[in-house]
Formats: structure tokens, C-alpha cells, sequence
């Protein structure tokens, strides 16, 4: 399979304009792809995204793919295990990471101060 991500040097990521809007998540969650693609149907491709929360947005469900994702906390907090109406859970501060292979639940999420998340996603390799 050969890469589909491009060359890239160096470039100003516009953090006001460009987001979004992802199907299936929640108004105020959007993201911004930086490079790459994933091609979820054929389970091949990678891609680099930021995703943004709106402060107070959350999801309500555990989230499960069947590919591996790892992710960067950069900016505000990101609370994990939240409950349908968005109460309880752990709360993560910036600089913190993870690193899930396919098939592992994670979430739901909630952000109280509005956060941006850097992602990576990608398919084991044939």
C-alpha cells in the first residue's frame, strides 16, 4: 500500500477557519485534517487530525474503531467516562496522551474550558 499522506513542510494551521463538522458527533465537535486520509470501508489509509470541542460539549456514547488511534491533549480539558447527560468521569489537563488499538471502547468525552486534541489514525499495514 503506498502512503497517502503528502509532502508537507512547514505551514500555518488556520485555527479559526476550515473546521468540519463530523457526522454522527455532536454540534461543537469538529475537526480539521492536517494530512493523509483513512479509508474506513477498504480498512486502509492514515490520517493526522486536529479535533476541537466547544466548551460543555460531550458525547454520550463509547466510541469503538477498528483501527488504531493515538491522541495529543494540546490545549484545555478533556474528561473521559462522562455519563449520557454528561456528569462524572476523569478529567485529563493539556499534555497528556493515548495510544488505543482497534477495537478498544473509549468515551465518552466531555470538554468543560473547550479543548483541541492532535490524532493520528491508521491501520496496521497488509
Amino acid at each position: 500500500m503506498t502512503n497517502p499522506k503528502q509532502h508537507k513542510e512547514f505551514f500555518a494551521v488556520d485555527m479559526t477557519g476550515g473546521w468540519q463538522t463530523i457526522e454522527g458527533y455532536p454540534d461543537g465537535i469538529k475537526e480539521k485534517t492536517l494530512a493523509g486520509a483513512l479509508d474506513v470501508a477498504n480498512k486502509r489509509g492514515n490520517r493526522t487530525r486536529l479535533l476541537r470541542f466547544d466548551p460543555g460539549v460531550f458525547t454520550t456514547v463509547p466510541f469503538v474503531h477498528d483501527h488504531w488511534e493515538e491522541v495529543y491533549l494540546v490545549s484545555g480539558d478533556l474528561i473521559v467516562g462522562n455519563d449520557a447527560e454528561g456528569n462524572g468521569g476523569e478529567a485529563f489537563p493539556a499534555n497528556t496522551y493515548a495510544c488505543r488499538p482497534p477495537g478498544a471502547p473509549h468515551g465518552p468525552f466531555k470538554s468543560e474550558t473547550g479543548c483541541v486534541l492532535f490524532e493520528i489514525h491508521y491501520y496496521d499495514a497488509d
